[in-house]
């Protein structure tokens, strides 16, 4: 008997089932790059729209990690999606180099002991050896960028330009030197940004102190009684004793009633709402309420200093609150931010008594010399012995600590430089009120980032933007040493400085000795030592990057950062241009959350549930990395594990599996000689284009709306529902036993050769060098790129609505007699589909529609025999469904009644026979 297998259009194509993508993906990072593919598509999209993604820089120390990934490859899919829209969307990758952890670092391996000068060069050696490593890595996710020019904010003009960046905001009148408490790290030695505090628990000393009321006759007339005769006690709640050196008051709400309460200790002022709790907590039995008052009758009562010679003033601030302790705040506007403001109000010291390394300075009463820690103790103590300590208990609560020691940190004022946000600059506007227009004029993605950004913009301090380091941006000023003011010729003298910093780096600055640009003025204004917050360097690089490279613009279009940057990059990046430029320098906001083990829980080496973007690359391939982070919802937390990787991975194979189907069966396919007029395809192969525009459509709306997991899961259901499932399930037959050069073949492949065109480039951002490698063989160009070109031009398909309708309606029908032929396969009546004959009892609109399709109805069906038969009504449709008596044809497997009928193929059926050798079967629907 002959064998018919090479008379079948088998299918054939150079892409391989396996994609091996860790073994084959650095082969076409290689190609890429030899090729300058980059540069490619910048030629190709010159002239175009531009579409800015401009990058945050992450920080030059360390190994990329999974949430770094996650961080790139989102704005890779990104730039590539906004690319084939047709936009020229340049990415300039770029790093952080200043600060204090690179400082660190070069510390452990060369010591202390080092000249400033070769400090900072071994800082800027050590920052290029990170960014090199950091940049294989970003290249091998298959991030396209400008990788040979990145910006680094060490580049000497970067500097220069961060200089001139707060020279402006200096001239916008926005800058100021004061003395005000801000977080410092003991361990840095250094000021901290708002960014650079997290906050963790901490067992801390909670006491209740009593201070003394001094003026008891000016109390009796709050009081409105002649006289009191035993001691009055204001008693304060805090959780800090060692910040009680520096008290200067103690601050009452002014609206809050104030209870005068006789007790075994003498007469305690307490707030009323809390009142109860605090007796319970001294465990007296016995009290009396002797009268009340509001907090603002309390105004100027003095009282006296628990251990010192001192006398300080009852104050109103809105501060207090009722939520814990006594309604009284100890108030030390050396040590918080709330105590300086309400204390400015009233002129109280800001008298500082700690010193850089968190002692107390020499000659300080009772805690000279002692860590502020070793201070609580003694406090304690002290207060102990003297009768004032009411209460005292260890409290475990949320405290301020270092994001890079992990040590609680401490307010501390000191000579600063700060960014006013209450500030009225030169146009008459405060920056608080600039920065919350700006916000309120961006789009954010998704929509909850616009409330955390505005009460954080609302509810933040001055920004203080000067440190005590090393590694960083100088803050190029002349201050007098008398009045403390700016030299006058500040704005040309910067200038200078930052020109001088454009050839030789920010050593220019540290080299310069003042008399070079000042001559005898030298002798009354001296340098500023003091360096830039690196938050500072970074959040204005939209005026050092994108204003200064010609390919990109300002401002930028979006700017994309997990949901750390609302308080870091987003925050710094919004101020520094609100306060130079009236506006954000973003017109749209994207957060991402972080990444999680599978449980939910967080990543660290010591739990060990680390997994290494590295690992993962290595072993699966950065697609499937690229997989995971599209297919996973960012807004929240992006959970990742070995198991879900693996589930990646099978979605993975089902995409690549339909691509290697379609290329297979239009391997022999060339446009310009098979290309059909619609009038002349098949009905269903119109119908798979409607199926693949509609796709296309909503996929097109998820890449607006950066909504990456709705528009996997889309195409995934696409390959394996729309097109595995029900469309080249049915067109195999045709594909394989027409002719080969039939009407019914060359329809086919006509919509397939548009399906792959389609699914290729919508999925290309994100499989990026999956879509490389079918873009090759699809083109049969290896120096072609899918992203030199933009989203596939769909031919339009008449009558859309109707065919649209009618082929659901089909798929209906299909569906219900499929779960018919399951049954009989489930008892052995048939093997496959193809054993079976159908009779489909239909009423009214879709017995006309199941008629319509005449023989084609099996091949829709994919059984040896359908026939629609008319039924009464609805209550009479059925399927029925019995096992066919005819024999199975060799070539096609069809059981058919005509299988033999050509004399000299007797295995053959009528169909495979004519298609053979023969004019070829009619097919008009399926």
């Amino acid at each position: 008997m002959p064998d018919y297998k090479d008379t079948l259009n088998l299918p054939d194509t150079a892409f391989p089932m396996r994609g091996d993508l860790a073994k084959r993906e650095p082969g076409m990072l290689a190609n890429w790059q030899e090729r300058k593919l980059y540069q490619q598509i910048r030629e190709a999209r010159k002239g175009r729209p531009k579409f800015i993604l401009h990058d945050g820089p992450p920080y030059a120390n360390g190994d990329i990690h999974i949430g770094h990934a996650v961080n790139k490859i989102l704005k890779d899919i990104i730039v590539k999606s906004k690319t084939l829209s047709g936009y020229d969307a340049p990415y300039v990758p770029g790093w952080d180099c200043h600060g204090l952890p690179i400082e660190l670092q070069v510390e452990k391996e060369h010591g202390k002991a080092i000249p400033a000068a070769k400090f900072r060069e071994l800082c800027r050696e050590y920052a290029q050896t990170q960014i090199e490593r950091q940049k294989a890595d970003f290249i091998r996710l298959g991030v396209l960028g400008d990788w040979e020019n990145p910006y680094r904010t060490m580049d000497f003009k970067t500097e220069a330009d961060i200089m001139r960046e707060l020279g402006r905001i200096e001239a916008n009148g926005y800058l100021y030197q004061g003395s005000k408490p801000v977080h410092w790290c003991v361990d840095c030695g250094s000021a901290l940004a708002e960014a650079e505090v997290e906050y963790e628990d901490k067992a801390s000393p909670a006491i209740d102190v009593a201070f003394a009321v001094k003026d008891l006759g000016a109390l009796a007339k709050v009081l409105g009684v002649p006289h009191i005769t035993e001691p009055v006690y204001a008693v304060i709640w805090t959780t800090t004793p060692w910040t009680l050196p520096a008290n200067q008051a103690v601050s009452v709400h002014p609206e809050f009633i104030y209870d005068f309460i006789q007790t075994p200790k003498g007469i305690l002022i307490l707030a009323r709402d809390l009142a109860e709790s605090a007796i319970k907590r001294y465990d007296f039995e016995s009290v009396e309420v002797l009268g009340h008052c509001k907090g603002s009758a309390l105004e100027h009562i003095e009282l006296q200093h628990p251990f010192y010679d001192r006398v300080v003033p009852i104050i109103c601030g809105d501060h207090v609150t009722t939520e814990a302790g006594t309604g009284l705040v100890h108030t030390a506007p050396a040590h918080g931010l709330d105590d300086y403001v309400v204390g400015s109000r009233y002129n109280l010291p800001v008298d500082n008594p700690v010193d850089a390394n968190g002692r107390f300075y020499e000659g300080i009463p009772l805690v000279s010399g002692q860590s502020v820690w070793q201070a609580n103790k003694t406090v304690i103590e002290t207060l102990e012995q003297s009768g004032l300590l009411l209460h005292h208990v260890k409290l475990q609560h949320s405290y301020p600590h270092c994001w890079r020691h992990k040590t609680p940190i401490i307010f501390r004022a000191t000579s600063q430089w700060f960014i006013g946000m209450e500030t009225v600059g030169i146009d008459q506007k405060s920056l608080r009120e600039k920065a919350k227009s700006a916000v309120e004029a961006t789009q954010f993605f998704p929509a909850w980032g616009r409330a955390r950004l505005e009460s954080m913009i609302n509810n933040r301090p001055d920004w203080c933007v000067s440190r005590q380091r090393n590694w960083g941006v100088p803050m190029p000023l002349f201050i007098n040493d008398e009045t403390k003011e700016l030299h006058p010729r500040t704005q040309e003298l910067l200038e200078e400085v930052a020109l001088r910093v454009e050839k030789q780096g920010i050593e220019a600055w540290f080299s310069l000795e003042a008399e070079e640009l000042l001559g005898e003025e030298a002798k009354i204004f001296r340098k500023v030592s003091d360096t830039l917050d690196v938050w500072f360097d970074s959040g204005s690089t939209h005026a050092s990057v994108l204003k200064r490279r010609p390919e990109l613009q300002y401002p930028a279009d979006l700017y994309l950062e997990g949901s750390d940057q609302h308080r870091g990059w987003f925050q710094s990046s919004l101020l520094t241009g609100c306060a130079t430029d009236g506006r954000a320098p973003y017109n749209s906001l994207l957060t991402h959350g972080f990444v999680v083990d599978g449980h939910g829980h967080k990543m660290s080496k010591s739990k060990g549930n680390v997994i290494a973007p590295q690992k993962v690359i290595n072993s699966m391939g950065a697609d499937i990395l690229r997989l995971w982070t599209a297919s996973t919802d960012y807004s929240g937390e992006l959970t990742i594990s070995d198991e879900i990787l693996k589930r990646v991975s099978e979605g993975y194979r089902r995409i690549r599996n339909t691509l290697r189907f379609l290329l297979a069966n239009i391997d022999d396919f060339d446009l310009a000689k098979h290309e059909l007029p619609q009038d002349k395809w098949l009905e269903i192969d119109r119908y798979a284009l409607v199926m693949t525009s509609d796709l296309q459509a909503e996929l097109l709306g998820h890449y607006e709306k950066y909504e990456f997991h709705h528009l996997v899961q889309k195409l995934q259901t696409f390959c394996s529902e729309d097109l595995g499932g029900f469309y080249l399930d049915i067109l195999k037959d045709r594909l394989y036993t027409s002719g080969e050069d039939s009407l019914a073949r060359r329809s086919a492949q006509n919509a397939l050769y548009h399906i792959t065109h389609a699914i290729t480039r919508l999925m290309s951002p994100i499989l990026s060098f999956t879509g490389e490698e079918v873009w090759a063989v699809l083109t049969r160009n290896d120096q072609d790129s899918v992203f030199v070109h933009a989203w596939h031009d769909i031919p339009v398909v008449p009558d859309t609505e109707n065919l649209r309708a009618r082929w659901e309606a089909l798929r209906d029908i299909r569906s219900n007699t499929q779960k018919q032929l399951e049954t009989l396969r489930a008892i052995g009546v048939i093997g496959s589909s193809l054993a079976a004959e159908v009779e489909i009892h239909a009423s009214g609109n879709k017995y006309t529609l199941l008629k319509s399709l005449d023989d084609d109805l099996r091949f829709v069906l994919i059984t040896s025999q359908a026939k629609a038969v008319e039924a009464a009504d609805e209550a009479a449709e059925k399927v029925h469904a019995v096992a066919s008596a005819h024999q199975k044809c060799e070539r096609c497997w069809h059981y058919r009644a005509d299988v033999g009928s050509h004399a000299e193929h007797p295995a053959l059926c009528g169909r495979c026979a004519s298609n053979l050798f023969g004019a070829g079967e009619a097919r008009h629907y399926a």
